[in-house]
């Protein structure tokens, strides 16, 4: 039984003031107990809960605290974030810890194991022993010269149990071994030795059986008056074991008559069979002839990096159902033969991996055949990848393709930090060697489906295909983890190193010429180097409107707004349409400033995937944040009236972990109350990194600050995020604004949001009113507040004024 802790903290309480409550579970998931704060927590009152599943307060089966990837943490000590079902519907998340683990009732009834003693066993035992094991008992008395048998000697012989029989009868059943049974017979008489036989047994019925008798003397004081012993049914395991033995045998004679070469192992990478192509080749390559048993990783303590490819590769083998490479068997100075190397994992009936094998087949001759020129124009020379004119090909054939898949592609650009040291250490060869082994573990990391190629040097590119953005980074960053922990020994040094990389996002509007693609990969891997190396920098392609020459100019423009610290600030306002609300709610819109005075400023559509491309989006959110505060700190006038001051955030702040401390900071001696101001999350943003985006919103909340979700209505994932993200206000996206005054489809589903959001205790914000239609609509459906140009038009944060008060002194505000 257990005693849990759930506090919740929430946006509408005084900061450092939370919520919790303490609840009593058992061993099978039910809860005991709860305590009177269960009500303010959970909206349950303690009795409600008593006797009910711990899951009837939780959103999801994976938010289970006695799930194991919850259980250990909690053990430990740890605070959780889980989410959790209120009694009124809604989910909210909070931090689960636990308070005590008690134990004492968890001890097993009283019992015991001991030997048994000499009294007699019940026949029915008895009987049950023979039946499950194939065997007989037998007994004979020396001094009367009487036999007894159990039902199961009647069994084996196939009589009819009570069959009157004698001894010798009963020998006459064992054919050629008569004379050796008499003799042990008569040793354990005369000695008392026991005695074990193995023999062919010919039934009643004529059935051959082999069985194994067994006997031993019973003394009686010291003087032996009886002999005792079994007779066990071997004939199953005998014919398993010819069959077996005829099965490796066949096996045997199947691979050794192959030159390809055939290996298998288990998990531990113990070798269970093997050709002898494969132990002349292993003898070649290592210098030592491997035998059965032997360990892959013991036998190759000499070969470091060799060692490495090939426990990585079993590793994917023991992993997936089959996969196919080419590579050398080891990556040595002196030329190898090339092998296309089929493995295929090896499991039990239970569907347990219990090893895998791989056959390879030399292609040397193949590649080196009048085919062989194609083959050296589409592949790397070095490392055996695709190069770059191939791998160009493949991502136009993918860029033509994509009209009819569905799913996302990206790009990943890498480039070697430091590389260059080591040709001036090692020389090019070392470093060949290098990039051979290091390309071999990538091709060890990447899906099959996706295209991995050496552009030239030391830069690579991968092609992800059919991959969403969250999990196109999550493999982006195993690569990067990869490369860094490679280690290639060489003259008793290790050569080490990390990598940059761009990631390059591609949709509909992407350029589809594969060089520009590869060019905006590039720009991105820079940036990552610039920014500190070791790291992934990503970003959407730039559309096919935007060349090179206009990102230079706004590039340009960008970075000297951020680099005086001054960007344009505009505001929209957001006006309650269902009910009339008291002070100023707006949104803080950004503009980047023209070449000269007269020139228009840059609108986000223009720059946005500008900051993004070249890692300044995270620094333009703090920059407006920044200036936005400093703005108002010189207004304080305006702070009885603001109640609302929403940001849009970009993925990079998303995914920033310092943002909430960066944020707490730039409020600590603002005058303003932080309940005033908003962050607004992209939905597509929410959607790909749900978790990262729950763990921001609990930050935010914690110092104050409220969150919402922008561009609600999107996809079909709005509404589970509607109801169980912890934000406080839903902004619907335009599209699903776009025909609202004609189109009943759009209306029920602003209507489904809508309710989602009130069951939920959030606002409803519906933006792109552009009409009094749409205006009328808004209002009909209950949301709660309305922007776009119908309502307020964006205009310069300068014209944001409090109201205007006339004093007998003069005017204050306006």
């Amino acid at each position: 039984m257990k005693e849990f802790f759930i506090r919740r903290d929430r946006s509408d309480a005084p900061p450092g003031i939370e919520r919790r409550t303490l609840i009593r579970i058992d061993d099978e998931g039910v809860i005991v107990s709860a305590d009177h704060h269960a009500e303010s927590v959970l909206g349950y009152d303690a009795s409600e809960l008593e006797g009910h599943k711990v899951q009837c307060i939780l959103a999801a089966r994976q938010d289970d605290p006695f799930a194991p990837a919850h259980r250990h943490r909690i053990e430990n000590g740890e605070s959780i974030l889980i989410t959790f079902r209120h009694k009124e519907g809604f989910f909210f998340t909070a931090g689960l810890s636990l308070r005590m683990d008690i134990r004492d009732a968890d001890q097993a009834a009283s019992a015991c194991i001991s030997q048994r003693d000499h009294s007699p066993i019940d026949h029915r035992l008895i009987r049950l022993m023979e039946t499950s094991g194939d065997l007989g008992l037998w007994e004979l008395n020396i001094n009367s010269n009487e036999m007894t048998w159990t039902d199961g000697m009647y069994q084996l012989l196939e009589l009819r149990s009570g069959s009157e029989i004698t001894p010798e009868q009963a020998l006459f059943y064992c054919q050629s071994s008569q004379g050796r049974i008499r003799a042990r017979i008569r040793r354990c008489i005369r000695s008392g030795q026991p005695f074990s036989l193995t023999l062919d047994l010919l039934t009643a019925r004529q059935n051959i059986r082999q069985v194994k008798l067994t006997g031993r003397a019973l003394k009686t004081g010291e003087r032996i008056q009886r002999l005792g012993g079994t007779l066990v049914d071997q004939t199953r395991e005998r014919r398993q074991h010819l069959a077996r033995k005829q099965a490796e045998q066949l096996l045997g004679a199947t691979i050794d008559a192959t030159s390809d070469l055939v290996v298998a192992v288990d998990r531990a990478l113990n070798l269970l069979h093997f050709n002898r192509a494969f132990s002349r080749q292993f003898e070649l390559t290592f210098g030592q002839i491997p035998e059965r048993g032997n360990n892959l990783n013991s036998l190759l303590q000499d070969y470091p990096n060799e060692r490495r490819l090939i426990e990585r590769l079993w590793a994917r083998a023991f992993e997936r159902d089959s996969f196919v490479v080419e590579m050398p068997m080891a990556q040595q100075h002196r030329e190898l033969p090339l092998y296309e190397i089929h493995y295929q994992r090896l499991t039990s009936e239970q569907g347990e991996v219990l090893g895998a094998v791989h056959v390879a087949r030399d292609i040397s001759d193949r590649l080196q055949s009048s085919s062989s020129s194609e083959y050296r124009i589409q592949h790397d020379p070095v490392t055996g990848l695709m190069n770059r004119k191939a791998f160009l090909a493949r991502l136009q054939r993918t860029l033509e393709q994509k009209s009819r898949r569905e799913g996302s592609n990206s790009l990943l650009y890498l480039d070697l930090d430091g590389f260059d040291h080591f040709n001036e250490i090692a020389g090019s060869g070392t470093c060949d060697r290098y990039l051979r082994e290091l390309a071999g573990n990538l091709g060890v990391k990447v899906r099959q489906r996706d295209a991995l190629a050496r552009l030239a040097g030391d830069t690579f590119a991968l092609l992800i295909e059919n991959c969403p953005e969250a999990r196109a980074r999550k493999i982006a960053d195993s690569i990067l983890e990869l490369i860094g922990g490679f280690v290639f020994h060489w003259q008793d040094k290790q050569l080490q190193t990390t990598a940059s990389g761009g990631l390059l996002f591609m949709d509909d509007d992407s350029p589809g010429d594969p060089e520009q693609l590869l060019t905006q990969a590039a720009d991105l891997c820079h940036t990552a180097k610039t920014s500190g190396r070791n790291r992934i920098h990503a970003a959407q392609a730039m559309s096919q409107s935007m060349d090179e020459g206009a990102t230079n100019v706004v590039l340009d423009r960008l970075r000297q707004a951020l680099d005086n610290g001054h960007v344009q600030l505009e505001f929209q306002s957001l006006r309650p349409v269902a009910s009339v609300t008291w002070g100023d709610h707006i949104e803080i819109l950004t503009r980047i400033p023209g070449e000269t005075p007269e020139s228009p400023p840059l609108t986000p559509d223009a720059f946005l995937p500008v900051a993004e491309r070249f890692d300044l989006a995270k620094r333009l959110d703090r920059q407006v944040i920044r200036q936005t505060l400093a703005w108002l700190e010189q207004h304080r006038l305006m702070e009885p009236r603001l109640k609302y001051c929403g940001f849009n955030l970009s993925l990079a702040s998303v995914l920033d972990d310092t943002f909430a401390d960066f944020m707490e900071a730039a409020l600590k001696d603002s005058p303003y109350a932080p309940e005033c101001f908003c962050l607004e999350i992209r939905e597509a943003h929410a959607t790909q990194y749900p978790d990262d985006v729950a763990v921001l919103c609990d930050t935010l909340h914690r110092i104050g600050c409220r969150v919402a979700l922008d561009g609600a209505g999107a996809s079909v994932e709005s509404y589970s995020l509607a109801a169980k993200l912890p934000v406080d206000i839903i902004k619907l996206d335009h599209k699903i604004m776009q025909h609202l005054s004609d189109d009943p489809v759009q209306q029920v589903m602003v209507e489904a949001l809508h309710k989602i959001a009130a069951a939920s205790g959030k606002m409803t914000v519906a933006t792109f009113i552009e009409n009094d239609d749409t205006l009328r609509k808004v209002r009909t459906l209950g949301i709660h507040y309305g922007q776009g140009f119908r309502l307020y038009r964006p205009r310069p944060l300068e014209e944001l004024t409090p109201a205007e008060v006339t004093l007998t002194t003069g005017k204050i505000g306006g």
